[in-house]
């Protein structure tokens, strides 16, 4: 009997809690797929992949009205591959995204934890049509700065189509506030057919005993919804040491060794998404790098996908990415959760999210 009095209190307890709460959502994502990819130095690499166009996510997020317009704000989101049933991140938790915040509807809202950088927003929702998803991955090319833990992010409310955001991460080091430090910046405008951003990121190089620099990225992206078809286009700058750092790292993927890392180099991509019927969509996009160091290590990507919605929460798809690496660039085609291993990759698969 006390048993079951003490289960009662605490499941009254726990219901206390969720009624507090304005919402708690639970979601998520599960996409897997076949993966082909050819011309690296492991040869033909044939899988079973996971996040191919989305990666595989469990997530929490929920809201508490405060009242006067504000709100406190949650989110934790975990990572896994669907293949293997593992974590992405061995060790961690909620290694896509763990933060906490306030959000007013006049002012603005304020966030603090591991987040997603503005640089890297603006490359996945306004730059690229295959939204860094897919073998047409802008990631492949680009820089993606992705992620930063120990992040304060200030998001201002949208005036007019007009918004803006910045993030300040702590490096956390005793010997100075700049050995690890990242700041990020992004403004943007988005009016009927027209979405448009620019970005800026920077990371500090320094050590405890050699100061470095910094490595700084700037990005202008644009698309344009015409009905018949959406047009993309964006334009990177990579100035300094680790501003261009590849996807795959300094993994050498072919007969070669990979040219180190550029100092100075130039990404542009342009692209379409075309819609097919009432619910297919066509994807395609083309990406230069051009590195301006003596190296000279450029590359181009041609990419084309095509996804079909079976349901608002259910989609497969299927797309192809070719890179032409020059004087030894080592850049492969990935997806959205992976790097690849070769110059050429075809996937095909499906995604659910709920």
């Amino acid at each position: 009997m006390k048993k079951t009095l003490i289960t009662l209190a605490v499941l009254a307890a726990a219901t206390g809690v969720a009624q507090a709460q304005s919402s708690v959502v639970i979601y998520g994502t599960v996409d897997a797929g076949f993966v082909s990819e050819r011309g690296g130095v492991n040869g033909n690499v044939n899988k079973l992949d996971s996040g191919i166009g989305s990666a595989s996510r469990l997530g929490f997020k929920g809201t508490e009205d405060l009242g006067s317009g504000l709100s406190a704000l949650f989110v934790l989101e975990s990572g896994f591959s669907v293949d293997n049933g593992q974590q992405d991140v061995s060790g961690t938790l909620f290694n896509r995204q763990a933060y906490v915040g306030l959000s007013s509807k006049t002012t603005g809202t304020l966030t603090l934890g591991r987040q997603y950088t503005p640089w890297y927003n603006t490359l996945s929702k306004v730059a690229d049509p295959f939204q860094v998803g897919y073998a047409g991955s802008a990631k492949n090319l680009f820089p993606s700065n992705t992620r930063t833990s120990n992040t304060v992010l200030y998001t201002s409310p949208s005036y007019n189509g007009l918004d803006a955001d910045v993030a300040y991460t702590f490096g956390e080091n005793a010997e100075s506030n700049k050995i690890g430090r990242k700041i990020g910046a992004s403004v943007g405008y988005s009016n009927g057919p027209l979405n448009a951003r620019i970005a800026y990121n920077n990371t500090a190089n320094d050590t405890a005993t050699i100061e470095t620099g910094s490595g700084r990225n700037y990005l202008a992206a644009a698309n344009y919804d015409f009905a018949v078809a959406k047009a993309y286009v964006a334009y990177g700058v990579n100035k300094g040491l680790n501003s261009a750092i590849r996807n795959n790292g300094t993994v050498n993927a072919f007969n070669y060794t990979s040219a180190g890392f550029s100092a100075d180099s130039a990404t542009a991509l342009i692209g379409v998404t075309v819609p097919v019927g009432p619910a297919g969509t066509v994807m395609a996009s083309v990406i230069h790098v051009n590195d301006k160091d003596a190296t000279n290590a450029d590359a181009n990507q041609f990419a084309l996908g095509y996804s079909y919605a079976l349901s608002k929460r259910t989609s497969t798809y299927a797309s192809y990415a070719k890179i032409s690496n020059k004087n030894n660039a080592g850049y492969t085609v990935g997806n959205n959760s992976n790097v690849g291993t070769g110059d050429k990759a075809f996937n095909v698969g499906v995604r659910h999210s709920f």
